[in-house]
């Protein structure tokens, strides 16, 4: 139950720094905060569960992370449900109290920061491109996460590399996708949008799954014997 509640506040927490960057600060271009500002903004919120909750559950905070560790002999497959489920309800716990502030001056909520192809890329971007970013840019998540966790590295910067990735990944794919790398944050943004935005959710499902998986396989290749 612990680790359960680590990771819904942990997935709660990233949806609601990550997501929220988006659709408040990101809204005033005096602030200029812009992709750099949201792409660091993902990073902190990782970086700071880590730190806070990580020796609680691990904070996956995403289900294609907790995949790839299964898949990679990093986690436990009796977990792994649950863990996944407390991410969803967390991520949309965090995409709910977002709902509340963006809708309290009146605004329209609009994409919502929801993960999408074609007409709902930021750079209108297809599906190939946008299915070919999630799965190399979870990969590369993955194995960034493997080997920072791994016991031969460095103790205590963890965090700091897994956090520099995944702001590093969205500098490079908010363009593309608006970045998803986890299912988890795609499904609580896509709830609140509905329409477009649930049928595209396929893609921000598989590709992160496919991408941590294919992590998971190749990682084991440096395990120690």
């Amino acid at each position: 139950m612990k680790k359960n509640l680590a990771e819904f506040i942990g997935t709660f927490w990233l949806v609601l720094g990550g997501c929220g960057s988006a659709m408040l600060a990101a809204g005033f271009p005096e602030l200029g905060i812009g992709f750099t500002g949201v792409s660091l903004a993902f990073g902190l919120t990782v970086l700071t569960i880590v730190y806070s909750l990580g020796h609680v559950s691990g904070a996956h905070l995403n289900p294609a992370v907790s995949i790839g560790l299964w898949i990679g002999g990093r986690f436990s497959a009796k977990e792994l449900l649950p863990y996944v489920i407390s991410q969803i309800l967390g991520g949309i716990a965090g995409a709910g109290v977002l709902y509340i502030i963006v809708t309290g001056n009146g605004s329209a909520i609009g994409d919502f920061a929801a993960n999408g192809y074609g007409d709902h890329s930021p750079g209108k971007y297809n599906l190939m491109a946008a299915l070919v970013t999630e799965v190399v840019m979870t990969f590369m998540f993955l194995i960034v996460i493997l080997g920072a966790t791994d016991g031969r590295a460095p103790a205590g910067f963890a965090g700091i590399a897994i956090g520099l990735a995944l702001t590093l990944i969205h500098l490079i794919s908010i363009p593309v996708t608006n970045t998803s790398v986890n299912p988890a944050r795609s499904i609580s943004q896509a709830v609140f949008v509905g329409g477009w935005a649930i049928e595209q959710l396929w893609l921000f499902i598989v590709a992160p799954i496919v991408g941590a998986a294919l992590a998971g396989i190749v990682y084991k290749v440096f395990k120690s014997e």
